[in-house]
């Protein structure tokens, strides 16, 4: 339960929620492709409960914006789902880390990259608020690896939307936490029917979650824009570090 909650607080913060509950059920003895199942599952309240904390955030972004984040994301994991259940483990694992540390580069460069995009087009001036292709095409690959694995997914979402729309950073972190619940909700819906759960382990995680969720839409909405920038990018390069 206590990997729980803390995982809660990583999943609407820093996004690196897998990083703690996901090795704590393998020190528990739990085979790692059921740990992985089970612990999509178990973390869905937590990001449930984020989702509603960050509620003003996520009116903040075009009603359609959300619409296509969602479905793109759902989309991914359908597929991401479907390797786990299907290849092996050490498939998405051994380029994992390398894709966390690339994105957290782009988180940290984002503000940089976001005025040099907007630089070079006939409108500097205006706000990005519509999905470009290469956005959408980002975020449904996010969705695969949500739906896969997941460690780092947060992060990942973050680079993705933070670098396709112009939006605050704690707007982007509401919209990445609404993202990755329906990559979580699809792939935990298709894990409950297919995929071997250790259910015990994942009402533990469930009855944390939904505490640290809530507490951690909180958090991250009164972190200083830099600050939370700086803590992603520390928890993402920690996540990679581990898992190499």
């Amino acid at each position: 339960m206590g990997a729980g909650l803390g995982a809660g607080i990583l999943t609407s913060t820093v996004g690196v929620a897998s990083l703690l509950s996901f090795p704590v059920l393998i020190a528990l003895g739990i085979p790692p492709v059921v740990a992985n199942a089970s612990n999509t599952l178990g973390l869905l309240p937590g990001a449930l409960s984020g989702v509603f904390g960050y509620r003003r955030e996520i009116r903040e972004v075009p009603q359609r914006q959300v619409i296509v984040v969602v479905l793109v994301c759902a989309i991914g994991a359908i597929g991401g789902a479907a390797l786990l259940l299907a290849l092996p483990s050490k498939v998405f694992a051994a380029a994992a880390p390398w894709l966390i540390l690339f994105t957290c580069l782009v988180v940290g460069v984002q503000p940089w990259i976001s005025r040099w995009l907007r630089a070079r087009t006939d409108h500097p001036h205006d706000l990005r608020r519509s999905m470009s292709p290469a956005t959408i095409l980002g975020t449904t690959l996010t969705g695969v690896y949500g739906g896969y694995f997941g460690a780092g997914a947060g992060v990942m979402m973050m680079a993705v939307l933070g670098l396709g729309l112009d939006l605050e950073l704690r707007v982007v972190n509401g919209l990445k936490t609404l993202a990755l619940l329906a990559a979580n909700l699809v792939a935990g819906v298709i894990f409950l029917f297919i995929a071997d759960l250790n259910l015990r382990a994942a009402a533990l995680l469930a009855a944390g979650s939904i505490v640290g969720g809530y507490a951690g839409a909180h958090i991250g909405r009164r972190l200083p824009a830099t600050f939370l920038r700086i803590l992603i990018v520390l928890a993402g390069i920690t996540a990679a570090v581990l898992m190499l």
